[in-house]
């Protein structure tokens, strides 16, 4: 999974500093031979991986004078490992940064300014919204590289069975089409998770967020939060409706049971697009259903922007940096993340990269049609932290080990220690 922020303990300094090029070896810039810059790759080393050497190789090919030191880091660790090398004075010149990490970087002094450089010489092309969610205090950290959000999943053919013509609008649709699935097909109609990125879209139904950021007030503990997560919790219980999973598993319990036809939908995101493709639910790639999240009593349907952008480290001497913005350039430009979206389906993000062929995947032409109920995350250094105390408090709630007040009382202080000029 991708979300959220990195739990994992910090490595030793010794093991960073062999895989970080930036401020180790950078020098003066001088150089007799190419320059070579480290990129730190944080995608899924076996379903995504692949696709970025081999675009390494094609960058080298071309720009003789640049070599890539390819460095694929795990997700779950990589903020923490970048945050400890640049402090280091020792983080690769290229990061592949979940768009949540880049206010926190900026604000360290880690992030390159990128406009009017040529890592965003193309700015125009991206979408607006994206490059929006990859600025800080009025300049921009990072060239989107690839984008996300979660939807509503479905099998199209149990729905079919169940005699459910089209997904649900809103969680009360989705609990009483999970009751028909259950009583016309005898699987189960929705799994929930009990993570705080994937309850993000209950807050948004009723027009609330965690935290209000321009306001400085922290809202997880509100009355339209309470109702928010007693919408998210109502949809552990009932006909149709699977209990929650609250095990180290869970993720993987879902993912597999939707798969494999166990139950009919899901919320999930388009990372797991070739992983559906892989389950025998899904051999016929037009059976899987893609939907706006359902809507709350706002009659608003909203989801978090996720996804990935290309930062260069502010450290890296000039000729480091030099090539590490060429590299972003190619990176980041529609051929290349045309080649990616379809090596990978995954989301481009500029228009020009959502050519025919990458369209013609099911999967990514789903996931473009629901990217307008994506709501892209504030500028607030701590934010993506604040899914944290949530994600302690969840699993409680929906397991029955704490009441829905105690749990979101027990969030509320958790985060005002994260943001502690917050008021309540």
């Amino acid at each position: 999974m991708r979300r959220g922020i990195a739990a994992t303990a910090l490595v030793a300094s010794v093991a960073l500093a062999a895989t970080a090029c930036g401020g180790s070896d950078s020098g003066s810039g001088k150089s007799d031979g190419p320059v070579t810059i480290t990129w730190w790759d944080t995608s899924n080393a076996t379903n995504e991986a692949p696709t970025y050497k081999a675009l390494v190789k094609e960058f080298e090919a071309a720009n003789k004078d640049i070599k890539v030191k390819y460095v694929n880091v795990q997700f779950d660790q990589a903020q923490n490992k970048f945050d400890t090398a640049a402090g280091a004075k020792g983080a690769p010149d290229v990061l592949r940064s979940e768009v949540g990490w880049t206010p926190a970087f900026a604000k360290k002094g880690y992030f390159l300014p990128l406009d009017g450089t040529d890592a965003l010489a193309d700015q125009a092309k991206f979408k607006s919204n994206l490059i929006t969610q990859a600025q800080y205090e009025g300049k921009t950290y990072g060239v989107p590289f690839v984008t996300d959000t979660l939807a509503l999943v479905y099998n199209k053919a149990l729905f079919k069975k169940a005699g459910l013509t089209e997904a649900p609008k809103t969680w009360d649709d989705l609990k009483k089409a999970a009751a028909t699935i259950k009583s016309k097909t005898g699987v189960d109609g929705y799994w929930g998770s009990t993570q705080a990125y994937y309850a993000q879209s209950f807050l948004y139904g009723e027009g609330t967020d965690t935290v209000d950021a321009s306001a400085k007030k922290i809202t997880v503990d509100s009355d339209a939060a309470k109702k928010a997560y007693g919408t998210w919790l109502g949809l552990f219980d009932g006909k149709g409706l699977h209990k929650a999973d609250t095990t180290a598993d869970a993720y993987a319990h879902i993912q597999d049971a939707f798969v494999n036809g166990k139950v009919a939908a899901i919320v999930q995101g388009p990372w797991e697009i070739t992983n559906f493709y892989k389950g025998k639910a899904f051999t016929d790639k037009s059976n899987l259903g893609i939907a706006t999240v359902p809507a709350g009593s706002s009659g608003k349907a909203g989801a978090p922007t996720g996804g990935h952008n290309l930062s260069v480290y502010a450290g890296s001497d000039k000729a480091h940096q030099a090539a590490a913005l060429k590299f972003v350039n190619f990176m980041t430009s529609a051929k290349s993340q045309e080649t990616i979206a379809l090596k990978n389906s995954t989301l481009p993000t500029r228009d020009d990269a959502y050519t025919a062929q990458v369209k013609a995947d099911p999967g990514i032409a789903g996931y473009q049609g629901v990217l307008s109920a994506a709501q892209p995350r504030p500028a607030l250094p701590e934010y993506s932290s604040l899914w944290g105390p949530l994600d302690t408090e969840l699993p409680k709630i929906a397991g029955g080990k704490e009441s829905l007040d105690k749990g979101l009382s027990n969030a509320e202080l958790a985060i005002a220690k994260l943001v502690p000029d917050f008021s309540k």
